[in-house]
């Protein structure tokens, strides 16, 4: 599927209903997300909306041995085949440590049929796992049994209108021609940040960096006190800061004064807020924003924008 299809199409994803087979799995006290790419983007996010929830992601492959009390495991890889993922399933089985896996088929899926491991079958619509972040994000929210959650997200089909912002993506792409972005927001919103990274990386096929506040304003900012002798590694530089209302008040005045200052100094400076009823809303509505700009920065590059050809190449090589 091309992706401005995936993005026109986003909002069906919330029409799916995650079915739990090869078990019944009950609610722990924690959990471990382990995925790579595109298959952790989902805890990520629930880590943001849900607080309540004791939840750690995990991108690397396993310990030798698998032993975290109270805690399942999600081994999550939107293809099935990633090796990470693959290694925790593996472990955690042979260390007896509780277990589910979510995936499109392969190997995780294969895994947990014959080891009578639980799993959510993801459906498999051709699109990339960047792409999938609403089948992923309803088979977290089932396993972790995020019920209110749930419930809230079958309003998504009707309510998220991706047409409506690709202009606002158009343009933004434009303001960020022959420019490297660099995106902050709150620590409390760093998932936001992160998937903005993601897809410039994988759909406009740039260099992207995030950081978050307050943690920039004790080291990074100084990189940006732009010199004599260093301004031009400054230069390619563009920032946009996506700022929450609901934000600490102090995070809500450093980001202000941060963007202050790199106006200050002649920086490239976008400032966008989040708009939405809810936490899950205001997420969902910049990333289909992110996914627009980062498509039509491959346009302008005249790139394909769907596929990840480097990746691919790296796998093979190892």
């Amino acid at each position: 599927m091309a992706m401005r299809d995936a993005i026109l199409n986003f909002s069906k994803q919330f029409k799916y209903r995650p079915k739990i087979e090869g078990g019944k799995v009950k609610k722990y006290k924690s959990y471990l997300v382990a995925g790579m790419g595109g298959s952790h983007l989902a805890g990520d996010i629930i880590k943001n909306i849900a607080s309540e929830v004791d939840i750690k992601i995990v991108s690397d492959y396993a310990p030798e041995k698998v032993e975290i009390p109270k805690t399942l495991i999600i081994a999550s890889s939107y293809s099935g085949n990633t090796e990470e993922a693959v290694d925790w399933l593996n472990k955690s089985i042979q260390s007896g440590q509780p277990v589910v896996a979510i995936g499109i088929g392969g190997k995780v899926v294969e895994i947990a049929k014959q080891n009578g491991v639980p799993f959510i079958q993801l459906p498999d619509t051709g699109i990339q796992p960047r792409s999938a972040l609403g089948y992923s994000m309803l088979a977290m929210m089932r396993i972790i049994k995020l019920n209110d959650l749930l419930r809230e997200s079958k309003r998504f089909n009707n309510i998220l209108k991706a047409k409506e912002t690709e202009e606002d993506g158009r343009q933004l792409a434009q303001k960020l021609k022959d420019k490297t972005p660099v995106i902050y927001t709150s620590a409390n919103n760093y998932s936001i940040a992160y998937n903005w990274k993601i897809k410039f990386n994988e759909t406009g096929k740039i260099p992207a960096f995030y950081n978050v506040v307050p943690e920039v304003n004790h080291n990074e900012m100084t990189g940006f006190d732009v010199k004599e002798k260093s301004a031009h590694l400054s230069k390619p530089f563009h920032f946009i800061f996506i700022k929450d209302k609901t934000d600490h008040p102090q995070n809500i005045k450093r980001m202000e004064v941060t963007e202050k200052l790199y106006r200050d100094r002649g920086f490239s400076v976008e400032s966008l807020e989040l708009s939405g009823e809810t936490k899950m809303e205001k997420i969902f509505n910049s990333l289909i924003l992110a996914d627009w700009t980062a498509l039509h920065i491959a346009v302008l590059y005249d790139l394909e924008s769907e596929q990840v050809p480097m990746v691919e190449e790296f796998k093979g090589l190892i």
